[in-house]
């Protein structure tokens, strides 16, 4: 450890005692539970029975009315409450947060929010929760801490192009009835104008320092964005019972059924509660665990989220069927994409369509074969959490008039950047202690309450050549924009670049173009498309166009996203997020 990093950890040391003194006056976290075993985890998790429990669908909520025909504008009202979910036929009731119209129609996760293209849609977010919360903090990190009780919430409707004032900034957090606020927090309604491309979103919490418990509580839903013109010619299964949603997210739960999150830091004198990565021990899809779904012989659409707070999927199916890739993230393919397995990062969508009539077998599972952490970690492989769900396939073929569209969009594809485009070098960085201990992770070295370095211009496209000198694969997400990746580079002379960036966190004067000339990975097929997330390899750089503008009609944006608070970007290992891996984002005109 360089004595930079030595100092470096004192003054974090210095830092955490006082927030921990700070702290001390006042907490809206709820008790330190007793602290759990994996073993018992893994038990509590075991005594579940596979498949016993059938998928659920969230409710459907409109993001748009009607007047003679036409889509036209709407309001709509949706709030976070407490209530108990039941995540498996047998286990006890477990306490959650989660969104909803209301307190009784509330769903783990919430409802589903059905956008029509270039109809704006208003949304009134309020908070319900209660002064505890359900799951240990840690008040060492940069979090939303309220002073008069209550938990601090704040929506981000991830993929969306929507105005800076409706991001869901990290400091514009409230508690319940708006009783107190974050110092960027200006208004109660969020307004989503829905003019980017068709495609998949999702909504969840973004809370300062909160955004892992929050969400590990419930705080999740999906967003569609409809384009007819766009998806009805594609002829692509559609239906409340042939269009469905896949939202994966492991759990771990106490022998009382309550959701367990760690109450020890993995360097508690540090942070007394906070650790790199969460990995739940139970797999679940749309707030069960392990389910099934009867399915006929015919073509399903599914779209499938990673809302895992730090879990990588590898997923596939039993029986040998592929999937067909027609979107990823918020935007279809330029052609579906046949393949036998999808890698999906937290925070990370697949669209696709399995073709069920060709099944040789009665039933399907999907399985999970990614490591843990990603990609040098524990293997799922043998374990519970190589099972994901399972399809049970009806006996006779149904006519099915749906079809796997030869062609999509032509705005897929990227262009390669010229010569002139702004260059960015975005580098990822883990800190430890003298034993290996992770105390937080930052990017170019930097908190997010440190000034804005990165200020793209309203409009532009950037060419960002992110360097990870971590052992972990991170997915990165940027607020607005979207992105392509187009090379993932080794990097070379590893240990002198990391040593020569420890000292002088400048990549340009270690000589990153000397060193990013090893080999290359492909990149999927499947990603080939404007994307919300990205990921980055450990000890590679990987270079990624970033357009932020309307990347379907090359149009900049039609309302002011220079104002304020501004954008952010971050790794969505949600951990990672909150400790402290997220930069500020301010666009110039």
């Amino acid at each position: 450890m360089t004595s930079q990093m030595k100092l470096h950890l004192m003054l974090l040391l210095v830092a955490a005692v006082m927030t921990v003194m700070e702290a001390q006056q006042f907490t809206f976290s709820s008790p330190t539970p007793t602290p759990m075993t994996q073993q018992t985890l893994q038990q509590v998790a075991a005594t579940l029975q596979l498949y016993v429990d059938p998928l659920p669908q969230m409710p459907i909520v409109y993001g748009f009315s009607t007047e003679g025909g036409n889509p036209v504008s709407t309001n709509l009202t949706i709030g976070m409450y407490p209530t108990n979910w039941k995540f498996h036929r047998d286990l006890p009731v477990t306490p959650v947060f989660v969104y909803g119209t209301s307190a009784e129609t509330a769903t783990f996760p919430g409802p589903t929010i059905i956008a029509r293209h270039g109809v704006p849609l208003y949304v009134k977010w309020e908070n319900h929760l209660p002064d505890l919360h359900v799951l240990p903090t840690d008040n060492t990190i940069s979090v939303a801490n309220s002073t008069m009780g209550g938990v601090p919430t704040v929506v981000h409707l991830h993929g969306s192009v929507h105005p800076p004032q409706s991001d869901g900034s990290a400091f514009a957090w409230f508690t319940r009835d708006y009783k107190e606020v974050g110092p960027k927090w200006t208004q109660t309604t969020y307004m989503y104008p829905n003019i980017q491309p068709a495609g998949n979103l999702w909504y969840h919490d973004h809370a300062l320092g909160l955004t892992r418990v929050n969400l590990l509580a419930g705080l999740l839903g999906a967003y569609i964005i409809e384009k007819p013109d766009v998806d009805d010619p594609m002829d692509l299964p559609s239906g409340e019972d042939d269009d469905l949603h896949l939202i994966i997210a492991d759990r771990s739960f106490n022998t009382d059924g309550t959701l367990y999150m760690n109450s020890t830091g993995n360097v508690p004198s540090i942070h007394p509660q906070w650790q790199p990565e969460y990995f739940g021990e139970v797999i679940t899809v749309n707030g069960k665990a392990w389910p099934f779904l009867n399915v006929a012989r015919r073509r399903y659409r599914f779209r499938i989220l990673n809302a895992s707070n730090a879990r990588y999927l590898n997923l596939s199916l039993s029986n040998g069927l592929p999937f067909y890739v027609i979107g990823s993230d918020a935007s279809y393919l330029a052609a579906p994409v046949e393949t036998q397995t999808i890698l999906l990062s937290p925070a990370e969508l697949a669209d696709v369509v399995i073709d069920f009539s060709n099944s040789t077998t009665p039933c399907a599972e999907i399985l999970n074969s990614a490591p843990y952490p990603y990609p040098t970690g524990s293997a799922t492989t043998g374990t519970l959490l190589s099972k994901v769900m399972i399809f049970h396939i009806n006996d006779t073929k149904v006519f099915d008039n749906s079809t796997i569209p030869d062609k999509e969009v032509n705005y897929a594809n990227v262009t390669m950047p010229e010569p002139s485009t702004t260059t960015r070098y975005i580098v990822m960085y883990e800190y430890t202690t003298q034993s290996g201990g992770v105390t937080h992770l930052y990017i170019n070295g930097l908190r997010l309450e440190d000034p804005v370095t990165e200020t793209p211009k309203a409009g532009a496209t950037e060419l960002w050549h992110v360097v990870n000198l971590t052992p972990d694969n991170h997915p990165l997400h940027v607020h607005l924009g979207m992105m392509q990746a187009i090379n993932v580079t080794e990097i070379v002379g590893y240990q002198q670049f990391f040593d020569c960036m420890t000292q002088l966190n400048d990549a340009i004067k270690c000589n990153v173009t000397d060193h990013a000339i090893g080999k290359t990975l492909p990149i999927p097929e499947y990603e080939k498309t404007w994307k919300n997330v990205v990921k980055i390899e450990p000890h590679y750089m990987t270079s990624v166009v970033v357009a932020f503008k309307i990347v379907d009609t090359n149009q900049s944006y039609p309302f002011d996203s220079t104002a304020e608070p501004g954008y952010v970007y971050h790794c969505h290992i949600l951990d990672h997020e909150d400790n402290a891996m997220i930069r500020p984002l301010k666009l110039l005109s």
